[in-house]
């Protein structure tokens, strides 16, 4: 089992940054990558951003977030981390951290509101 706490959302203006946490606990053993994936009322889930857990910590991100934010992570926390800059009102969401493994585990979420 794998255990996720996200924290770090708020209300930001249009053109401010966040910074997202996502504090794993548990079994880490056969986790491939980490991921933060957000949600906004009546759209789907989809994934803004994966870094793997190997040792080049590769990262991927949606097209709508590049340039703009950066995932990262400290092992030494199993803290894994969404840099978020320049935000934009279409940013809002409910954002998630997955750890995937199998069908993968899920944090609470954590609300991000982005004023015009």
């Amino acid at each position: 089992q794998v255990q996720l706490v996200e924290s770090g959302g708020g209300l930001v203006q249009a053109g401010g940054s966040l910074r997202l946490s996502c504090a794993a606990s548990g079994s880490f053993f056969r986790i491939t990558s980490m991921g933060w994936y957000r949600q906004a009322p009546g759209k789907q889930r989809e994934l803004v951003a994966v870094i793997s857990s190997g040792i080049s910590g590769s990262a991927n991100y949606a097209d709508s977030v590049k340039g703009r934010f950066t995932i990262s992570r400290d092992n030494a926390k199993n803290t894994v981390y969404l840099q978020m800059d320049s935000l934009k009102p279409e940013d809002s969401a409910v954002y998630y951290c997955k750890a995937f493994r199998g069908g993968g585990y899920w944090g609470q979420g954590t609300q991000v509101t982005v004023s015009s």
